[in-house]
């Protein structure tokens, strides 16, 4: 009864008969996926559309994923022509509900959450020759960051590692039997097979400005509709569901500090309140850091994945400062260290880290837990900033077990996550960045890595303020989430959503520790009598549960019974889905459409992930058998070469004017040639071969015309990223590459004589030519060493003005500085070197920071001009 206009139901799309490993023909014909996105907030529907092929009554059950950090927000069915809404109660008596129905002949349809990414949607007594439509809506928060708007919907609940001994009663009909570790392994393990149904997407962008949507998981078509609104589809229509959906709203509009609301007349309403902190002060000293790298090389990284990580754990390592300490431990099903314990970060032993990760391959299980807690316990020095890096895929079974030990065991210890792959457990990776104040950052195969790692690490050693306290004056607010404050990050928007009574204007002072400082900060507050937001309330209550479920681990007994019930109360009245309540919907039947009999269980299998590298020839369903077998020994698969890089070829790009020209300055004959060398790097090579098919679609497909598209049919892989040829990716990218890599761990360059002014001078011509080809200290690859080498430069610059002698090379130096320091911070440290000078050279050199021109040139002797 569902017409063809239905989005799940392409009419290109004949009737399946796919059939499972037992069979029996599958019931799930096509998936949509449909929405809008508007003011950092999608709200989407996702609809399954069933039929059933065989001559009796049927249960269809599909495991299928949401985002970890979405609300739910209804449940429907569509059957015989009408539409039926679901609703909420309590796990076991939804269950109760459903099992009735279906055992007197009627109907029915449940959504169970088995964990808040994987959900379970059962479809009871399909009758034979008939089709049925099951719809969830749901609302996620999205992240706006440096003028882009990501929005990733996963596709498929995919194989992962389940630690533990067999044993517990079976509940479902998952591939995995249940162990002591994780005991609903059968309810989240769906049969691996080949597949025959898709997904089609219909997604409407409407956030006041134009903007670019591009993907790097698939090729897009878009379409541009009145008011600036544009809509998203898959070219080709139909995709495989076995990657991760990523959109990318390039140009949006950023995040904006203030307090929004939602509330019809009369009612109880809900706020949501953004603070975007400015903590930066140019007399504050940098913190030391401790930091503890940690890279999953365990067979589900194979192929892309581990080397993605390789390349983010080289970048990250360079990100950091002579002062800090590090570690690194690779895993899979044992772990081991680079080093027992922190090292100095030093020169030699960045070289000894990227020895060490160039050795990595891939292989074995993935034994988490360990190697995160040996990790905590390196960072035992509480007078430090302690930071754990996780590189992962996260595809284990106990998240929950690993999530609670790392964050109970390292207290003060932050955790930022790199998720890396077509199908991440974005679960695991946010419960450890917000249990521990940490981040996380999702890495699909194609995007820009360099950008993600230089994102995550500005974060990781950003100013903050911690032992957040928020008190409302003015007005009366109900339950907040979160009730445990994040720290206020500078830069980062801060969020916390509420609920209230009546409307009123009022202030909330917002408290903390800044350093071992008091901090204080005070914003108004208006909440509204009357006002519209959508999906507010549903991101309120899905936020508040999200919590509650979390402070439920840590009780027992009577305590423990009342939480749940807290729980089921709130979900059932705001209408949102829990572990412990599940949406459930009845169509009451008569005549011949009552079923008879009780009916069969039709477990829907799922596609293997994309570019999956455990076996080379093995079928799916043997990969998820042997995946699920693997076993756990003493000292893991960790020897042998390095993995080789797969290349990227892009045509060489132009050199720059002016790039590789070098003159000596003053009397230093250790300047000549440095900008020669650096040529060498920057020298585009011969024609790079042609890149092999990928079925990731690795880069990302920009839409700039209205109805344009991109790529040439299902699963073309988009066009190439905007500015590709400085990122890393093109001939001129690659020499960038090499050209950084030649910075030192200090910050600073020594391509001359090995002396303090050697490697000014060395410095300050290197920042000459990343001016002339257009990289400064905002760069979105290489603007973190930038600005490293600017700090460093700077240190220097005072110690020879101390000493005497170089005025003339140090004003050089600061003028090219300035060149390529982009933002008040950075200029404001130059021009504190020359203001805290006597030197009439330096401090000439404050006059012209308003005037590029005259910088120029000041470093005309630097460029050998």
């Amino acid at each position: 009864m569902i017409p063809s206009t239905d989005p799940s139901r392409p009419a290109t799309t004949p009737t399946s008969c796919l059939r499972s490993s037992e069979g029996h023909p599958v019931p799930l014909l096509g998936v949509s996926l449909s929405g809008e996105v508007f003011g950092g907030v999608a709200r989407l529907v996702v609809r399954q559309r069933y039929r059933n092929e065989e001559r009796r009554p049927i249960e269809a059950i599909y495991t299928f994923p949401l985002p970890s950090e979405a609300s739910i927000a209804g449940f429907a069915m569509e059957c015989a022509g009408r539409r039926l809404e679901g609703e909420v109660k309590e796990r076991e008596e939804a269950f109760q509900a459903y099992d009735e129905a279906i055992a007197t002949g009627h109907g029915a349809a449940l959504l169970d959450e088995e964990r808040r990414n994987v959900f379970t949607a059962s479809v009871g007594n399909l009758l034979p020759g008939e089709e049925t439509v099951v719809e969830v809506a749901f609302v996620q928060p999205l992240k706006a960051d440096e003028g882009a708007l990501r929005l990733m919907i996963p596709t498929l609940v995919a194989p992962r590692y389940i630690p533990g001994a067999a044993g517990g009663e079976r509940t479902a009909h998952g591939a995995h039997e249940p162990t002591d570790k994780v005991p609903d392994a059968d309810r989240i393990s769906p049969e691996i097979a080949r597949v025959d149904y898709g997904i089609t997407v219909d997604i409407a962008f409407d956030l006041g400005r134009d903007v670019a949507i591009e993907s790097p998981s698939h090729a897009l078509a878009v379409r541009r509709e009145e008011g600036g609104r544009q809509r998203v589809s898959l070219r080709g229509d139909t995709a495989a569901l076995d990657r991760d959906i990523v959109l990318i709203a390039a140009g949006a509009p950023g995040v904006q500090a203030g307090l929004v609301c939602d509330r019809a007349a009369g009612q109880e309403g809900t706020f949501a309140l953004t603070v975007v902190p400015d903590l930066f002060d140019a007399q504050r000293s940098s913190a030391r850091r401790d930091v503890v790298f940690v890279v999953d090389v365990s067979g589900s990284m194979q192929g892309e994945s581990i080397d993605q990580a390789k390349r983010a754990l080289r970048l990250c390592l360079r990100h950091l400062a002579e002062g800090d300490r590090f570690g690194v431990i690779a895993f899979s099903n044992d772990f081991r260290a680079m080093d027992p314990s922190l090292a100095p970060f030093t020169q030699r032993t960045l070289e000894a880290a990227d020895a060490f990760v160039e050795g990595l391959v891939a292989s074995g299980g993935t034994e988490m837990l360990k190697p995160l807690l040996a990790a905590v316990g390196m960072l035992g020095d509480t007078d430090r900033d302690r930071v754990v890096v996780l590189l992962t895929d996260g595809q284990v079974g106990n998240e929950a077990e690993i999530v609670d030990r790392v964050a109970e065991l390292g207290k003060g210890v932050r955790v930022y996550t790199f998720g890396i792959g077509t199908n991440v457990s974005d679960l695991l990776v946010n419960d450890l960045a917000r249990r521990t104040q940490g981040a996380a950052e999702l890495i699909h195969p194609g995007e820009r890595i360099d950008e993600k790692v230089t994102a995550q690490f500005a974060r990781a050693t950003a100013i903050r303020v911690t032992g957040i306290e928020a008190r409302f004056e003015g007005v009366d607010v109900g339950e907040l989430a979160p009730v445990e404050l994040p720290a206020l990050v500078d830069g980062e928007p801060w969020v916390l959503y509420g609920r209230y009574g009546q409307p009123g204007m009022g202030r909330v002072a917002l408290r903390g520790s800044l350093r071992g400082e008091r901090f204080h900060v005070e914003v108004p507050v208006e909440l509204a009598a009357e006002a519209s937001r959508p999906g507010l309330e549903a991101l309120w209550a899905g936020a508040r549960v999200r919590e509650l479920e979390e402070s439920e681990r840590g009780l027992s007994g009577k305590r423990a019974e009342a939480m749940r019930k807290r729980i089921v109360d709130l979900a059932v009245r705001h209408r949102v889905a829990s572990k412990h309540a599940s949406f459930v919907v009845i169509e009451r039947r008569t005549g011949d459409r009552r079923a008879h009999g009780q009916p069969e269980a039709r477990p829907v299998p799922v596609s293997a992930p994309a570019g999956w590298g455990m076996s080379g020839r093995r079928g799916p369903v043997a990969q998820a058998a042997a995946f699920a077998s693997m076993p756990v020994r003493a000292g893991g698969p960790m020897t042998g070469g390095p993995a080789v890089m797969r290349a990227r070829a892009v045509a060489p790009a132009p050199m720059a004017p002016d790039a590789g020209r070098s003159a000596p300055v003053g009397s230093a004959p250790a300047a000549r040639g440095v900008l020669s060398r650096a040529r060498q790097f920057l020298r585009p090579p011969g024609p790079a071969p042609a890149p092999a098919p990928s079925s990731a679609g690795p880069a990302r497909a920009a839409s700039p015309g209205a109805g344009q598209q991109h790529g040439s049919g299902p699963g073309a892989p988009p066009a190439p990223a905007r500015g590709a040829a400085l990122g890393g990716t093109g001939a001129q990218g690659a020499g960038l590459e090499r050209f950084f890599e030649e910075q030192r761990a200090s910050g600073l360059w020594e391509l001359g004589q090995p002396t303090d002014l050697g490697r000014l001078i060395s410095t300050a011509q290197c920042l000459v030519t990343c001016h002339a080809l257009g990289v400064d200290s905002a760069h979105p690859t290489y603007g973190v060493q930038v600005a490293k080498a600017i700090e460093a430069l700077c240190a220097l610059a005072e110690s020879l003005l101390q000493r005497g002698g170089a005025d003339g090379e140090v004003a050089a130096a600061l003028a090219a500085a300035y060149l390529v320091a982009s933002g008040r911070r950075l200029r404001a440290r130059v021009s504190q070197v020359g203001s805290s000078t006597a030197s009439e050279a330096v401090r000439e050199v404050l006059n012209e920071m308003g005037d590029a021109g005259a910088l120029k040139r000041r470093v005309e002797a630097l460029r050998g001009a």
